[in-house]
C-alpha cells in the first residue's frame, strides 16, 4: 500500500523525468497544451495564457511549476509558504476517499520555508504565471502573524506574479481566528502598505473558506473594499463531512482535516456566485473546489469566476485535465 503523499512525490518526480527527456517532454507538452490566443485573459493586470491553473498545495515548495506549465496550465499557485521551514502535522495526513472523489488532508503547512522556495523560483525556465500562497508558521502566535505575512511578501515579491493570503486553512489550529474582520484587515493593510512602496505593485488576493456564512461573506466583501486588495480565491477546503458515500466509520477513523474534491463542488459555486452577485462583480474571483470535468469548470466561470484552479481533480482525472477544460472553453465561448 502506498500512502497518497508518497504517490504525490512519485508523480512529481515522474513529471521532472518526463520533461527532462527532450523528445518525450516535447511530445507531452505538445499534446497537453492548447495554444490558442482566444483563451488568453487579463485579470488584475496580468495576462494569463489560459484561465486554468493549479491550486496551492500541489507544488508547495515551487519544485514542479515549470512541468505543470508544460501540462497546459495557465498558472500555478505555489505554497502555502511559511517564513521558516516546518514539517507539518504527523503522518499519515493525506487520505483518499475514492467513492466521493475527494481528499482529506491535515498537512499543516508543511514546506521548506521562504529561503528554499526562493531558491527554486530562481530556476524558472518558462513564462508560467506564478502565485505565492502565504501562511504563518504554526508556532507563530496570532498576535505576531502579521510579521510572518510581511516577511513572506517582501521575500517573494521579485519571484511571483501575485499573492494569496491564506487565513482559511482548517489544518492550523488557531489560523481561523485570523479570519476575524479586524485581524484580517490589519494583515491586508500592512501588505498593501508594503505593496504601495514598490515601483510596480502586485495583486493581492484573499483565500476564503467554504464554511463562511453569508454574513461572513458580506464581511469579506467589506474587507476587500476597505483594503483595496485585488480579489479572492474561492474556496479553501471544508471541515464539513456532509453527504459522503464513504462509510461514516472510515471518515471518523481518518479524523480531522480539510475535505476537498467533488463534495465541495456545489458549495464552492454558491460562494463564487454570492460574492460575484453581492459585490456586483467588484473584484476578480479565482474559483476552486470540485472541478473534475469541463462542465464543472464552465459552472464556475458562469457563476462569476474569472479564473479557475484544479487540485483534487488533477489527482483523480489525470495530467491532461487542463487540455480537456481549455478545449471545452474554446468550444463554448472565448474571452
Amino acid at each position: 500500500m502506498f500512502y497518497p503523499e508518497t504517490v504525490h512525490r512519485f508523480a512529481a518526480g515522474l513529471l521532472k523525468l518526463i520533461f527532462n527527456t527532450p523528445f518525450l517532454g516535447n511530445a507531452v507538452k505538445s499534446y497537453a497544451t492548447v495554444g490558442n490566443k482566444k483563451l488568453e485573459k487579463e485579470v488584475f493586470g496580468i495576462k494569463f495564457k489560459n484561465p486554468v491553473g493549479i491550486a496551492a498545495g500541489f507544488d508547495k515548495n515551487a519544485e514542479i511549476y515549470d512541468e505543470l506549465g508544460n501540462l497546459g496550465f495557465g498558472f500555478v499557485e505555489i505554497g502555502t509558504v511559511t517564513p521558516k521551514g516546518q514539517p507539518g502535522n504527523p503522518k499519515p495526513r493525506l487520505f483518499r476517499l475514492p467513492k466521493d472523489k475527494a481528499l482529506i488532508n491535515r498537512m499543516g503547512f508543511n514546506n521548506h520555508g521562504l529561503e528554499a522556495t526562493v531558491k527554486n523560483l530562481k530556476k524558472r525556465k518558462n513564462n508560467i504565471i506564478i502565485g505565492g500562497n502565504l501562511g504563518k508558521n504554526t508556532n507563530t502566535p496570532n498576535e505576531q502573524a502579521i510579521e510572518d505575512y510581511a516577511i513572506l511578501f517582501e521575500g517573494l515579491f521579485d519571484y511571483v506574479d501575485y499573492f494569496t493570503v491564506n487565513v482559511s486553512c482548517p489544518n492550523i489550529s488557531d489560523l481561523h481566528e485570523l479570519q476575524d474582520q479586524k485581524a484580517l484587515t490589519n494583515i491586508l493593510k500592512r501588505l498593501q502598505y508594503i505593496n504601495g512602496k514598490k515601483k510596480h505593485p502586485k495583486p493581492i488576493l484573499l483565500k476564503v473558506s467554504p464554511d463562511l456564512n453569508n454574513k461572513q461573506l458580506d464581511e469579506v466583501i467589506e474587507i476587500i473594499k476597505i483594503t483595496n486588495i485585488n480579489g479572492v480565491v474561492a474556496v479553501n477546503t471544508t471541515i464539513t463531512r456532509d453527504n459522503l458515500k464513504t462509510p461514516e466509520e472510515k471518515v471518523k477513523a481518518i479524523g480531522k482535516g480539510g475535505l476537498s474534491g467533488k463534495p465541495i463542488k456545489d458549495r464552492s459555486t454558491e460562494v463564487i456566485r454570492y460574492l460575484a452577485e453581492k459585490s456586483n462583480k467588484a473584484f476578480p474571483i479565482i474559483g476552486v473546489g470540485g472541478i473534475f470535468t469541463p462542465e464543472d469548470a464552465l459552472e464556475k466561470l458562469n457563476a462569476g469566476a474569472d479564473l479557475i484552479q484544479i487540485f483534487t481533480g488533477f489527482i483523480y482525472e489525470g495530467p491532461f485535465i487542463a487540455r480537456k477544460i481549455n478545449n471545452m472553453i474554446l468550444k463554448t465561448y472565448s474571452f
